[in-house]
């Protein structure tokens, strides 16, 4: 329960495999926008990639609607299944069978476990859930700069490295457009 609870956190929130692991619990915020999220409205990254000589960026992951089924299996997973553990005072969101958190290997071992058992290629890798999520965003019309922020980059150059839309996508963009340009041809029949 608790892999793929960290799994579907990485993907719903574009997580690094470091930022998950850092997430303690009040790191969960509201978000007051969106109160329907309660705790899980954003999440707060203490340990996001720093650049050469700097201290780790922090940013705020906003939970998106289209990724608003993370809040039910995160209250699920602090409310139900988190206490088995019996972390006592441990703050960490991700612990392990011995109340500890859970280690970067453990990240990796759970993804590898996931993709072996959904018989997905050797070539992914847990960041593949954040070029997905990336992709998503992209696809579901969020401006560039929104996903950049979401993702910790300082460049939107570095978020279209992650972008891999789909065809699908890529056709309704050029439809779009053509209705766009050729609005006045459709207007006059």
């Amino acid at each position: 329960m608790r892999d793929a609870a960290l799994l579907k956190t990485v993907y719903a929130f574009g997580l690094r495999r470091n930022e998950a692991r850092g997430l303690d619990l009040a790191d969960l915020r509201r978000n007051p926008k969106a109160p329907q999220y309660g705790r899980c409205g954003a999440a707060f990254v203490r340990f996001g990639k720093a650049s050469n000589g700097s201290p780790p960026k922090r940013r705020t992951v906003l939970t998106v609607p289209e990724m608003d089924w993370i809040t039910g299996i995160l209250g699920h997973w602090i409310h139900e299944v988190r206490p088995m553990f019996s972390p006592g005072s441990l703050a960490a969101l991700w612990v392990t069978e011995r109340a500890g958190r859970i280690s970067l290997r453990g990240i990796n071992d759970a993804f590898e476990q996931a993709r072996a058992d959904a018989g997905l290629p050797d070539e992914l890798d847990l960041h593949s859930l954040r070029h997905s999520y990336v992709t998503h965003l992209v696809e579901f019309d969020y401006p560039e700069r929104f996903v950049s922020e979401q993702v910790g980059h300082s460049y939107a150059s570095t978020t279209a490295i992650y972008t891999g839309v789909s065809d699908e996508y890529r056709n309704r963009l050029l439809q779009r457009a053509l209705l766009h340009r050729h609005a006045d041809l459709w207007d006059k029949t």
